[in-house]
């Protein structure tokens, strides 16, 4: 054969390869760097069975963890939000509402209703971090609002699950005024002696967390939640000063007084019953007993 003639081949069709590994079958920690098989990361509730790490779950991921089986009735699901104030940024507000309502289907970033927990009735608010970051706008205020009135009429303990980056900007003053009728929502259930219970995930900052959050008669906090007002980069560039390891997280939190009790997910519900039943005897039926007549 000449040195410089090819030979012809038959091009062969490339095949994928049979051991290929199908994408998001595992999840890797960022706090160890471990990886987990997904369906067992899920099983244990968004919680690295290796380092102990919390991550963050949906609203209706919440949901299903602590309302027993086939007892959530969702309320005010037909308030929506809208551009009233033709807010533009880096793309319209009314763009970046519709991208965020086709990631999972929900439509606010705080869901509300009723369900049992435990055996226990409650008003539940979950919110969901994945929805423009938790923010708060005004439907957030009016259902976080309307669930409070709800449970003075009903005589029912309240829930709060919250998880923010605080105030929605695009809304400007409408979602700084959810603080205040939030809060004075929050007052209300005081003076009707309602037990409120406030719990605080990763992450709960800024409005939410200066209002509704705080005001709980008890307040819960998962391990490793970043818990404040400013975030920690702010707070150190303003005052110049190294901050202390752990600053703002919930056990930091716990310890200087502005939490009551951190607990890990997997006690959450159980911890949640106790307090309903130590706060609250749920109200006997007042119906009168008409003797049968002889």
């Amino acid at each position: 054969m000449a040195w410089f003639r090819k030979p012809q081949y038959t091009a062969l069709r490339a095949t994928p390869p049979r051991d290929a590994i199908p994408e998001g079958l595992w999840f890797k920690c960022t706090e160890c760097v471990n990886f987990i098989y997904r369906k067992d990361f899920e099983r244990n509730l968004m919680v690295c069975p290796k380092c102990g790490a919390h991550f963050k779950m949906s609203a209706m991921e919440r949901i299903g963890m602590l309302a027993d089986e086939g007892t959530w009735e969702e309320f005010n699901a037909h308030i929506r939000p809208t551009d009233a104030l033709k807010f533009c940024d880096s793309k319209p507000y009314e763009k970046r509402l519709k991208d965020a309502m086709s990631k999972d289907g929900a439509n606010e970033a705080v869901r509300t209703g009723r369900c049992k927990l435990d055996g226990h009735t409650v008003l539940l608010s979950v919110m969901d971090f994945n929805f423009i970051g938790g923010s708060m706008g005004s439907v957030v205020g009016e259902r976080v609002t309307r669930l409070m009135e709800r449970a003075c009429a009903e005589r029912l303990p309240v829930i709060s699950v919250a998880t923010s980056g605080g105030a929605r900007m695009q809304e400007s003053i409408l979602s700084l005024m959810q603080m205040a009728k939030t809060s004075a929502a929050c007052a209300m259930l005081a003076r009707e002696r309602i037990p409120y219970i406030s719990v605080l995930t990763d992450p709960t900052t800024a409005g939410v967390m200066a209002s509704f959050a705080s005001l709980g008669d008890v307040i819960v906090a998962e391990p490793g939640a970043l818990i404040g007002f400013a975030g920690p980069r702010v707070i150190q560039q303003t005052i110049n000063q190294i901050l202390p390891r752990g600053f703002q997280r919930s056990d930091f939190v716990l310890a200087h007084g502005f939490v009551d009790i951190v607990v890990e997910r997997k006690y959450l519900k159980a911890t949640l019953a106790r307090l309903v039943s130590f706060f609250w005897d749920e109200p006997k039926s007042t119906a009168k007993v008409v003797p049968l007549a002889l």
